[in-house]
């Protein structure tokens, strides 16, 4: 799929968490996107320190089945020209992009079960995952993982609970690494559920999205579990830097 230019208009803007937004782009030009799920488009935006435009992608949240728009989930980065950029549109503004684009995206793989691990909005892509297996009805075991810091963090919860009905075999944990009182879920970092719960990777197929320091210490974990794909992104550092 060719890399386009696309111009949208921001149809709707919701408030998940008190850092993080879900935003809704109805395509205008042109009207559809053809994509892989996993995959991401890119912002030319304005830095305010340097006067000078840069590049900031972002991961499609929504699945590929809808075709003439699309849903993004991004939290707001201090000094981020792109996040800042995003999070000051009002809805009915217009906006252009690039896209899609990236390697990072389902495979094809209909005799291996699925395993995502995600750390906050990493959860992104894996939205648009988890959509399009549950539209091509899909009947291997799906296990999600996500790790976010404190209650105040989630969203999204309400959403997984739907798609374990629309999935045959789809499980999703949320864990906690810093929760405040009355948390009755799983705590600790996502890793650890990774080193407890993976007990083999014969026919499995994972997927890691989020920071670099739990990509590799989940693909450490797996490797030591057997030889199975490992597919990674790497959260973009809106300040500037891509991690390492």
């Amino acid at each position: 799929m060719a890399i386009q230019l696309f111009k949208a208009r921001t149809e709707a803007i919701r408030t998940l968490t008190h850092d993080v937004r879900e935003i809704r782009l109805a395509l205008r030009e042109p009207g559809e996107m053809a994509f892989k799920a996993g995959q991401f488009v890119s912002f030319d935006v304005p830095n305010p320190r340097t006067g000078r435009t840069v590049t900031r992608p972002y991961s499609i949240a929504s699945p590929p089945s809808q075709r003439n728009a699309l849903t993004l989930v991004l939290n707001l980065v201090k000094d981020g020209p792109g996040s800042t950029y995003l999070f000051g549109l009002r809805e009915g503004d217009g906006v252009e992009f690039k896209g899609p684009a990236g390697t990072f995206y389902l495979r094809d793989e209909p005799d291996r079960d699925v395993l995502l691990v995600a750390t906050g909005t990493g959860i992104a892509p894996f939205r648009s995952m988890l959509c399009d297996l549950a539209d091509r009805l899909f009947r291997r075991a799906v296990t999600l993982y996500w790790g976010l810091r404190s209650q105040k963090d989630l969203y999204y919860q309400d959403e997984l609970a739907v798609l374990t009905k629309r999935l045959a075999n789809f499980t999703a944990i949320t864990t906690l690494s810093r929760p405040e009182p009355g948390w009755t879920g799983e705590t600790g970092r996502v890793t650890r559920l990774a080193e407890d719960r993976v007990r083999s990777v014969k026919d499995l197929a994972v997927y890691l999205c989020g920071n670099s320091g739990m990509l590799r210490e989940v693909s450490d974990i797996i490797n030591k579990k057997g030889l199975c794909p490992i597919r990674k992104e790497k959260w973009y550092d809106d300040t500037g830097s891509h991690e390492d």
